[in-house]
């Protein structure tokens, strides 16, 4: 089967172009080059794409649009899978995709990277036309799927739930790496992606007193570069005042930031070290997280908001939550693993085996089963859980 993706892509440095660069990765893995191709969404800067990126999207130029659909119309595509998120396509929340899906023949499948729970009306239509078009609507916690049926008017059938996937990681031993990084000796508390005001480091930040109080050898990482939106918005505002806020709290010797887009072997060592991994988040309507994705998968003690991803990923105590924007709540967390003996292995072992089947090679698959029953025109499958079913039965 052949299958054209429309996506953000690397070098462009986004969580999106990572999760589709993973996942084209995991496909070619099991069917060969060819069997996957990219037109990517370009934003101001100019890129050098593999060999795999047959077109570029200027994604604020809405001919572009029209003429990815011809070329996709003209090529030997099966299918066409679209990685969603409002701030990649141009027009008024992404509008500029509904050119492209009025104009390309082939089936598509859209992968939704947020489902905003309190939308205005304006995004609302443009998801239903967004559906609309699509054959199957694919995204990463069952709430979202839920809050597509009552929010938007999606029909639940046309909506599947594929977790996020995680890099087969082989065994890293924490003491090592703590020394590699020069971290010997201190309980490692970390946060990782790129940096934007949603992610609610400042809560973390001001956590952290009560914490050192009790627990001197913390340190929290503050890890990767601002996000390039929003460098462009607002340059390093935000950073700096992570930083000016740390010098006023006293904190210099118990956070370190690390501005730096990690290689993905670098993230997942910076993880591996970590005691706790903490995601401060500050909306409750995300509804999926690479870094959080790959801390359940490594095996951590995780400490989050309680927003929908973190919500069904940490449930059946799994991980702690603490509520949104409050330093005390975020320490009271911290502070029940560390002060608790035996916590973090507990956690740390009911996450490991909760992430068992989130690898890629195993969410390739799922992707697979799912196309397949496109192309054979059967009934999409509409739950985690039967799609998992479905790939238990068919190994």
């Amino acid at each position: 089967m052949n299958v054209i993706y429309l996506t953000t892509y690397p070098p462009r440095k986004c969580g999106i172009a990572i999760f589709a660069a993973d996942l084209i990765e995991a496909l070619i893995a099991r069917n060969g080059p060819g069997s996957t191709r990219v037109i990517a969404i370009s934003d101001v800067a100019e890129y050098l794409y593999g060999p795999e990126v047959i077109a570029e999207i200027s994604q604020t130029t809405r001919q572009d649009y029209v003429k990815a659909a011809l070329l996709v119309n003209e090529s030997g595509a099966d299918l066409v899978h679209i990685q969603h998120e409002y701030g990649i396509f141009g027009g008024k929340f992404g509008s500029y995709l509904l050119d492209f899906l009025a104009n390309v023949k082939k089936p598509v499948v859209v992968t939704l990277h947020t489902v905003q729970i309190n939308p205005e009306r304006e995004i609302v239509n443009v998801l239903r036309e967004i559906a609309r078009f699509s054959r199957v609507l694919i995204v990463m916690a069952e709430k979202a799927r839920e809050s597509l049926a009552k929010v938007y008017g999606i029909d639940p059938k046309k909506v599947t739930v594929i977790p996020h996937g995680v890099p087969n990681m082989r065994p890293m031993r924490r003491e090592v790496l703590k020394s590699k990084y020069d971290l010997s000796g201190r309980k490692v508390i970390s946060t990782l992606g790129l940096i934007n005001p949603g992610k609610g480091i400042e809560y973390a930040i001001q956590a952290l007193p009560a914490v050192v109080r009790k627990h001197p050898d913390v340190v929290y990482l503050v890890i990767g570069q601002t996000h390039p939106v929003v460098q462009r918005q607002m340059g390093e505002t935000y950073r700096v005042s992570l930083y000016e806020m740390v010098g006023r709290l006293g904190l210099q010797d118990h956070v370190r930031f690390i501005d730096e887009f990690l290689t993905k072997d670098k993230l997942l060592e910076y993880l591996a070290l970590t005691d706790i991994y903490l995601t401060p988040y500050i909306s409750k309507e995300q509804i999926t997280s690479g870094t959080l994705a790959y801390a359940v998968a490594l095996g951590k003690a995780i400490v989050s908001t309680p927003y929908f991803y973190a919500e069904e990923m940490l449930a059946g105590g799994r991980g702690l939550l603490a509520d949104f924007k409050d330093p005390g709540s975020i320490a009271g967390c911290i502070l029940e693993i560390l002060d608790t003996p035996g916590k973090q292995r507990e956690l740390e072992r009911k996450t490991r085996a909760f992430g068992r089947n989130m690898s890629w090679p195993s969410v390739a698959k799922l992707h697979e089963i799912l196309f397949q029953n496109i192309m054979d025109k059967k009934v999409p499958l509409g739950t985690a859980a039967a799609t998992v079913a479905a790939a238990t039965i068919l190994e």
